[in-house]
């Protein structure tokens, strides 16, 4: 039942409220639709139902985070190294990887393109093959110690991109990863640096700038509708357009990076939230949600990370 159909039934204000709480949709956005506004009449129905344990629908005690096992790709945008140099360096390392005109096909190798959103001198996006697992965390890993040996470069018009193989999602999964990174939002802002949080970045918009998002995610009924709800933009948080283009879902959010302990826990974090959707949406949009979905270690690198960036 989608929120349309709870908002037709002829329930009590209450009885549609917990419905509407129990398919995702936040305390301000069921204010909006139900009580005119009225969000202390949602959070005491919250707060009881919180209390006699009714959000046990979507629990998390039944979702541990499994090893990171998933196909993916990533996108590293810095400057300072000439683009022949950097495949170059790579090639001696091992890493198979060559200077590419400018496109957006997935190769077998790595490919350096320019990117005319990145300010600097030899500007660069270095874009990955398909890799695979803990093997593939190795060879990002071997990547960025040559990026550190050349000395490449990061700014604010640098960011991170990450893609995951999502041929085997479901419509519900597609859905529940949406709706819980937007709820989660607040919480992933504050891992990241000023200049890709909320909607401050034209590149890496809010899910949250999209009005009434949940209900609009709601009436979606086949994938290829998804990017309506963004005004079939890619410069959003999660790019809706990306699947259609590689069968991917790609992350958009992080800042630019030439660090692996940065690069594999953002790559750990996305992966549990993907697998946490495939059967789970968020009530308790929380940082200790966060951390119920999380290994300790990837915990303990973000809480650092946020005390950090407060600073």
């Amino acid at each position: 039942m989608n929120t349309q159909d709870i908002l037709n039934q002829n329930w009590t204000k209450t009885r549609k409220i917990q419905e509407l709480i129990l398919i995702g949709l936040t305390r301000t956005q069921i204010a909006q639709l139900v009580t005119n506004g009225n969000y202390g009449f949602v959070q005491n129905v919250y707060a009881k139902m919180k209390a006699e344990g009714k959000l046990n629908q979507v629990a998390i005690e039944n979702f541990n985070p499994s090893p990171f096992n998933k196909k993916f790709g990533i996108e590293i945008e810095a400057y300072n190294v000439e683009m022949h140099v950097l495949a170059n360096s790579l090639q001696n390392a091992g890493i198979r990887c060559f200077v590419d005109g400018y496109n957006h096909h997935t190769r077998s190798y790595w490919k350096i393109i320019s990117d005319s959103s990145i300010s600097g001198v030899n500007a660069f996006e270095l874009v990955s093959p398909v890799l695979e697992g803990e093997a593939g965390l190795e060879e990002v890993n071997k990547v960025c110690e040559v990026l550190k040996t050349l000395n490449a470069y990061i700014n604010k018009s640098c960011g991170f991109h990450v893609h995951f193989d999502a041929q085997n999602f479901d419509l519900r999964q597609w859905k529940n990863i949406y709706k819980n990174y937007a709820g989660f939002e607040n919480q992933i802002d504050e891992l990241m640096p000023q200049s890709r949080r909320g909607n401050t970045n034209y590149y890496c918009r809010s899910l949250n700038s999209i009005r009434n998002l949940n209900a609009k995610i709601d009436l979606v009924s086949s994938l290829n509708q998804m990017p309506d709800v963004f005004n079939n933009s890619r410069y959003f948080k999660i790019n809706p357009t990306s699947y259609s283009r590689h069968n991917t879902i790609e992350f958009r959010q992080h800042s630019g990076t030439i660090e692996y302990s940065k690069i594999s826990n953002w790559l750990v974090f996305l992966h549990n939230l993907v697998d946490y959707s495939k059967n789970h949406l968020a009530i308790d949009h929380s940082w200790d949600t966060l951390k119920s979905i999380n290994q300790a270690e990837v915990i303990t690198f973000y809480h650092n990370r946020k005390q950090e960036l407060a600073a």
